[in-house]
């Protein structure tokens, strides 16, 4: 009778953990849905006609054009969507829209941006990858009306071009692609990282290998064969695996910890930024990870402080020691963890949006309205 009892025995516990987890679950995510409940909504429509040039590069720039154009649309009395390929110029002078708002740019033809203004037609650029590409921006900003850009860094250096109008607005993130979800048991990890290999990421990461190899880790990006020591953690690495927002959002619920490690500014091998611009601002995933709910650990940057309040809304690190010590200390102090994840998440819901983003470009643009 001993084992029928021990079996009898081992599944009411196995029941009884797993109806733990799922109550701890789903009472986690009922507080991120409350949480964000109470953030007041600005629905004001602005009386005017804008027309957005997506960039049309597809993948990863497709979700930020689908984020820009889906709010937008919710913002201004009239949309007209268009993309780089297009004849922008001919189809605005037909149209006549307020504004024309470029992403990125990069790819955009500036002789199309002078007919505009030409013809009396305003515009403006929101930069997407700056100072990674300050090679190209700094032949195009010029020709346009008004310029934003997500690094703070650049403001300052587009005036000395000339530019009269530079403004700082830094990325974001999307509600409907990032928010808080219940993952299935299966899919949860300890500590990810989503990521490419950039060069100062596996010189970090070659000082981590010890650490991540013996917790539950989960890395996907390109090139991180590069690791000196890639055998110890090629289980847990999805190489060279690209993740639209919808799965990248579900790997972040599904982790206890997510690191957050910007590119530099100076990487050796994918750069063009030869007058070495250097970055303070935060990238887009500091944001979208601190909108699924989950704890981030982020190395520092000058200006991540304006964001999110270091210790309170997000972890920060500054080397490989560092960062070793505060996720080893927030796996175990389970509640200090979710309460500085559930700080971050309100934060990025508050002020982080893409509506955010979008009604401060408003302002700038027409201030009297």
């Amino acid at each position: 009778m001993a084992p029928v009892v021990k079996r009898k025995s081992d599944e009411e516990a196995g029941r009884a953990a797993g109806y733990k987890l799922g109550w701890d679950h789903g009472y986690w995510f009922g507080l991120c849905e409350e949480a964000i409940s109470r953030i007041p909504k600005d629905n004001k429509v602005w009386p005017i006609h804008a027309m957005y040039v997506e960039t049309g590069k597809g993948f990863p720039y497709s979700p930020i054009d689908e984020a820009v154009r889906g709010t937008l649309a919710s913002m201004v009395q009239r949309l007209t969507v268009v993309n780089a390929a297009q004849s922008v110029a001919e189809l605005a002078l037909a149209d006549r829209p307020d504004v024309v708002i470029v992403l990125d740019g990069l790819q955009f033809d500036v002789a199309q941006i002078e007919k505009l203004r030409e013809n009396g037609i305003r515009t403006a650029i929101w930069l997407t990858d700056d100072p990674y590409y300050m090679d190209i921006t700094t032949m195009i900003v010029p020709y346009y009306d008004t310029v934003f850009t997500l690094e703070r860094n650049s403001v300052d250096y587009y005036k000395q071009l000339g530019c009269q109008n530079v403004f700082y607005l830094p990325f974001c993130f999307d509600p409907a692609q990032y928010r808080p979800t219940n993952p299935e048991r299966s899919s949860r990890k300890e500590i990810t990282f989503i990521g490419s290999a950039y060069l100062n990421r596996v010189s970090y990461f070659n000082e981590l290998t010890p650490y991540l190899a013996g917790k539950d880790t989960l890395i996907s990006g390109i090139w991180w064969d590069r690791l000196a020591k890639y055998d110890l953690l090629s289980s847990k690495i999805k190489l060279n695996n690209w993740m639209g927002p919808a799965e990248t959002a579900l790997t972040y619920n599904a982790s206890k910890i997510v690191i957050n490690m910007h590119r530099a500014h100076d990487d050796a091998l994918y750069n063009s930024n030869r007058i070495g611009l250097t970055a303070v601002s935060p990238n887009p995933r500091t944001f979208e990870i601190a909108a699924c709910g989950v704890l981030q650990v982020c190395d520092t940057r000058d200006d991540l402080a304006s964001f999110f309040t270091p210790g309170v809304e997000i972890v920060t690190y500054s080397s490989p020691a560092e960062l070793i010590e505060k996720m080893e200390y927030y796996l175990k102090h389970e509640e200090e963890r979710q309460q500085i994840a559930l700080r971050g998440m309100y934060r990025a819901y508050r002020d982080h949006k893409y509506a955010n983003r979008l009604q401060t470009m408003l302002k700038i643009l027409f201030p009297l309205l």
